[in-house]
């Protein structure tokens, strides 16, 4: 047997494999800069150069000397000024310029020198990163902002400030030093030359937890701020929320400063980072790889290495797969994979292969969204054809690195073309969702033609022995089987070569736990359960249409409840051109149009378990629904396709696979059904869809827009939209089917993605008893320990409270007797520990009846009259409009208060309730004053009426026993605000016909924009030489113009 030896090594691991934590902790109190100044110190031993650097003028000059080092020339100081001037610090360049300079190409700048010669000058050298220099500052002063900043530490990479440190001593939230960047981004660092926005990452730390985020993450945090309040924004990826912390290649979080400093900030990690694992996307958003991310590119890189090293390429000891959770951004990762990939030499091509068309098309527009044009899509067989031939549509040479397609225009390939050229090359083959069938049936195909591949999987539910399906090849059951697998303490290979689980995802706050309803509908006698019932005629009982019925009339009656339609708005960005993007038969050459909307709740998928039980349910739906007003229908819609063995694998629970593209093969009564429910739909939504090939296709990606944009309520599906669809509005999934193992965790994963704080877990309604079997999925996917982290409590759990790691954990029942016992209504809030420990616990509240209000149990157990909840809520809208900062850019410091907004708004009252309060004032001939207590109490605990308080209060004057109060309000709201307008229009000078429809969009809208030059287009002439202060002006209009918003938003 030969025997080869490694001929290059790769560079250490970017994140290490496991990291022991420093045993010696001091109990000493440690100030601020005690912490910055041992921070410091473990830098300079891992290799950071200290500099004693506090100005611009030192700050430019070592620039100067470094570049000039990392390039191997001396500038003249005629040719430094110049390219210092343009190139550097130009002041028409913002932070996705600078930003572009540092992450695309190799970072050089062409410069033309004194003599006429052209130089490439690198700012950072990316392919020898140990070559650059990495340098150390701290409290550098910029004085020429806002306010005077002194800011804490910076790295310095090749004299620019790449990374900067906040950092605040131990036993303050690290929030605060969050919020501390946020005000020199706002205050300074802008100021002097701009070299503090060439920073890409941020850390934050306390000594004790320590996080990183990237500079966009900052940047568009304070432009959110600043923009409209009354958009009331959801959780974005601009919050605190979304920065991250490090960790081990085995997802063990690194949170202390001393550890993260000799991890993180190790040399090759942190010029890693910077130069391979950030991706600066089309969107100029600059995403920092998360540390799960990273480390399974590289395995996989080092896989291809090393098997390449040992001529192990056209063998299953070449691949592997990855097991990253659903949710967990594979898609990320692969592509970073793939970019990566393409850079070794040896490399001719990167295949990244889905299994439908749809995910084929979605996969496109990530990758183009990462990088615009890395990649390649095909239409069909022939183009793919032609892109592995390497040419262009008019057959000239043209390179295509990275081809994504789809399997089944591969496997048609290679049945098509036995001896092409491409089996000689040397290929990587990336398959996502490897965990489906379809691979098997092609596994054969592409060992026997391809002769030089690596191969490679990622899943989020791997098929172990466990849950592999009883058909198929014997040989090719497991994922491993399929893609090979690291050894086990056996020596076994069948392990993935990283993992990610649910349960890190979730602890990671990357994905939401769920929440579990079984809600029984069979009607048995006593001591039956359901297995029994199962065993006597499980289809019948369960097919039963008084069954139906009563699932049906369960949903409806719960629709609002499950899926929070109940609660006020949140921003959204929509597409608005859905049709034109569906149907594109150009590939994304249809731009999409999004716009912001204000939305209410979340939407949901039913799973069912066979087509003959979704036509049921669907017309059960139609029936139900017929006698209500178009208003208060839900918009229901339905999709299937012919799916082989759909009893068998419903039997087992497993997932059957539909084909999207298909309908021909259904039988006649099916196909008759689905084109009437395609009807319905083309009538709900004026588009023009059907059952055949063509049209059915861009029925899939249409409805599959629109459940994202959320204009869809409920989703009747027997397998379609199970897997690989992701949509953050949607927050409940409804069950009457059986799921197992990966079926099961892969369909209740479309309800977790992450939107807001008003949505902290995906619903689960199951109407079949699928406990046993969530519990063994969990078990498999997660550990056997995972279900207290993936599934949240009973509702005996969050009512009366419960004892978890030796600590108990308040209920609502007791949060509720604590806050009557220290804040009794009537008695005055007095000092600021009493304030923040009533915003604390009223908080702890919101957040726990977020929880309760989608358990049936719930519904007259609230202990708190509407009353009475009310006046708490005032108290707390009190506090948080006398605590929160006055200008919206700005942020408080003592940010270890947190309000719980979203929430309030989710269960404050509407105009609707004060008109129905008034009609019945009205109806008491005006006498019953206590009425009039109730809408005064109702106004002030609504965050959106407080603004409408004295409108309302003057309708209520005018209101007398012949009065039509819908109407005359109605009258009086249209009548107010014409004059209101005509008011703010003649004081202030604008513009009128202008002012009048910036004013009419922003309503229909929903939101003021402020931003670009609509507001400008509006405001009188102001003298260049006249004095006039345009800026002032303008924020004072504005601010008016907010106000008036703000009245008469959302009142007819």
């Amino acid at each position: 047997m030969a025997y080869y030896n490694i001929v290059t090594q790769s560079n250490e691991s970017t994140v290490v494999a496991e990291y022991t934590a420093s045993s010696v902790r001091s109990d000493a109190y440690q100030s601020e800069s005690d912490l910055e100044r041992e921070f410091i110190a473990l830098l300079k031993t891992q290799g950071y150069e200290y500099l004693p650097i506090h100005t611009e003028a030192d700050l430019i000059a070592n620039l100067r000397k470094q570049l000039e080092v990392l390039n191997g020339i001396q500038f003249t100081d005629d040719e430094w000024k110049r390219f210092f001037s343009v190139h550097i610090a130009n002041a028409k360049e913002s932070i996705a310029e600078k930003t572009r300079k540092i992450q695309e190409g190799d970072s050089r700048i062409n410069f033309k020198r004194d003599d006429g010669l052209t130089k490439n000058i690198a700012l950072i050298n990316k392919a020898d990163i140990h070559a650059n220099k990495l340098q150390v500052i701290n409290q550098y002063e910029n004085n020429a902002g806002t306010y005077k900043n002194r800011y804490d530490v910076t790295i310095l990479i090749n004299g620019l400030p790449l990374v900067h440190i906040e950092l605040k001593r131990r036993g303050v939230a690290i929030r605060e030093a969050f919020n501390q960047i946020n005000r020199y981004q706002r205050d300074s660092f802008w100021a002097e030359s701009g070299l503090f926005e060439y920073v890409q990452i941020f850390v934050i730390s306390n000594g004790t937890h320590t996080k990183y985020y990237s500079n966009t993450t900052r940047d568009s945090h304070i432009r959110d701020a600043k923009k409209a309040q009354s958009a009331k924004k959801q959780r974005t990826s601009n919050s605190f929320e979304f920065t991250s912390f490090w960790a081990d290649a085995n997802n063990r979080i690194i949170p202390d400063l001393i550890d993260f400093t000799k991890t993180f900030f190790s040399k090759h990690t942190l010029l890693n980072i910077l130069t391979k694992y950030c991706v600066f996307s089309s969107e100029n958003m600059l995403l920092v790889m998360r540390p799960y991310q990273i480390a399974a590119t590289e395995k996989i890189l080092n896989k291809i290495e090393v098997s390449n090293n040992y001529k192990q390429y056209g063998t299953i000891d070449g691949g592997g797969y990855i097991w990253h959770t659903t949710g967990s951004g594979k898609t990320l990762t692969s592509f970073k994979t793939a970019q990566l990939a393409t850079a070794l030499p040896y490399i001719d091509k990167v295949l990244f292969v889905v299994d439908r068309k749809d995910l084929d098309y979605q996969t496109m527009k990530e990758y183009d969204r990462f990088e615009k044009g890395a990649a390649n899509g095909n239409t069909s067989t022939q183009v793919l054809q032609r892109q592995l031939e390497d040419r262009d549509a008019k057959g000239n040479p043209h390179t295509y690195k990275i081809i994504i397609t789809t399997i089944q225009k591969l496997a048609l390939f290679v049945a098509r073309n036995k001896g092409h050229e491409i089996f000689q090359k040397h290929v990587v083959l990336i398959f996502d969702e490897c965990h489906r069938s379809q691979f098997g049936d092609m596994h054969e195909d592409i060992v026997k033609y391809f002769k030089n591949y690596h191969l490679f999987g990622f899943t989020g539910t791997p098929i172990f022995a466990a849950n592999a399906s009883t058909r198929g090849k014997p040989t090719l059951k497991t994922t491993p089987q399929a893609f090979g697998g690291e050894p086990d303490a056996d020596g076994k290979k069948v392990l993935p070569l990283h993992t990610y689980t649910i349960v890190d995802a979730i602890n990671d706050n990357n994905v939401l736990p769920f929440r579990i309803d079984y809600v029984d509908t069979v009607n048995r006698k006593a001591g039956i359960g359901d297995k029994q019932v199962k065993a006597i005629d499980t289809e019948k009982a369960l097919a039963d249409p008084r069954r139906v019925k009563e699932i049906v009339k369960y949903i409806l009656e719960h629709f609002d409840q499950k899926t929070k339609r109940n609660g006020k708005t949140y921003s959204f960005r929509a597409l608005r051109n859905i049709e034109a993007v569906a149907t594109d038969k150009t590939r994304g050459q249809v731009a999409e149009v999004k716009d912001s909307v204000r939305l209410s709740g979340f939407n949901s998928i039913f799973a069912v378990s066979s087509i003959a039980m979704a036509k049921a349910y669907y017309l059960e739906f139609k029936r139900q629904m017929q006698d209500l007003p178009e208003a208060k229908r839900l918009r229901v819609a339905t999709i299937f396709s012919y799916a082989p063995n759909e009893d068998v694998e419903d039997a087992n629970g497993m997932l059957g696979e539909e084909n999207s593209d298909d309908t021909s093969q259904l039988d006649a009564g099916s196909r008759e059904f689905l084109e009437s429910a395609i009807k319905d739909y083309n009538a709900l939504f004026k588009t023009h869809y059907d059952t055949s090939a063509d049209r059915f296709q861009n029925y899939y990606k249409d409805l599959s827009l629109r459940m994202k944009n959320r204009e869809v309520d409920i989703l009747i599906v027997v397998n379609m939209f199970l897997t690989g669809f992701d949509a953050t509005t949607l927050n409940t999934l409804w069950v009457d089917k059986n799921l197992v193992m990966h079926g099961l965790i892969q369909a209740f994963s479309r309800t977790n993605r992450i939107l807001n704080s008003v949505k902290t877990y995906g619903n689960i309604v199951c109407f079949r008893n699928l406990e046993e079997e969530t519990n063994k999925a969990i078990a498999l996917f997660g550990d056997r320990n995972a279900g207290s982290i993936v599934l949240l409590k009973n509702y005996k759990a969050y009512y009366d409270g419960y004892d978890e790691d030796g600590k108990h954990h308040d209920g609502y029942e007791e949060l509720i007797a604590k806050l009557q016992d220290k804040f009794p209504l009537g008695q005055p809030i007095v000092g600021e520990q009493n304030q923040k420990d009533f915003i604390a616990l009223f908080g702890a509240i919101l957040r726990m009846r977020n929880i309760l209000t989608s358990f049936d149990d719930f519904a007259g157990n609230e202990l708190l009259a509407p009353r009475d909840m009310q006046d708490y809520q005032s108290n707390y809208i009190d506090l948080y409009q006398q605590l929160r900062p006055k200008n919206p850019d700005k942020e408080v410091i003592n940010d270890d208060i947190v309000f719980e907004m979203e929430l309030i708004r989710q269960v404050e009252i509407n105009i609707d309730y004060i008109l129905m309060l008034v009609a019945k004032y009205h109806d008491s001939n005006c006498e019953d004053k206590e009425i009039l207590v109730d809408i005064r109490k109702a106004v002030d605990s609504s965050m959106q009426l407080r603004s409408k308080k004295d409108l309302i209060e003057n309708f209520i004057a005018t209101v007398n026993t012949a009065t039509k109060v819908d109407d005359d309000w109605i009258k009086f709201v249209t009548e107010q605000k014409k004059t209101d307008l005509d008011t703010l229009i003649a004081e202030e000078k604008l513009k009128p016909d202008e002012t009048r429809k910036f004013v009419d969009n922003s309503f229909r809208d929903g939101v003021l924009k402020t931003t670009g030059t609509d507001v400008d287009r509006i405001l009188p002439p102001v003298s260049r030489f006249g004095g006039g202060n345009r800026t002032a002006k303008k924020d004072g209009i504005i601010a008016k113009l907010q106000a008036f918003f703000d009245k008469y938003f959302g009142l007819i």
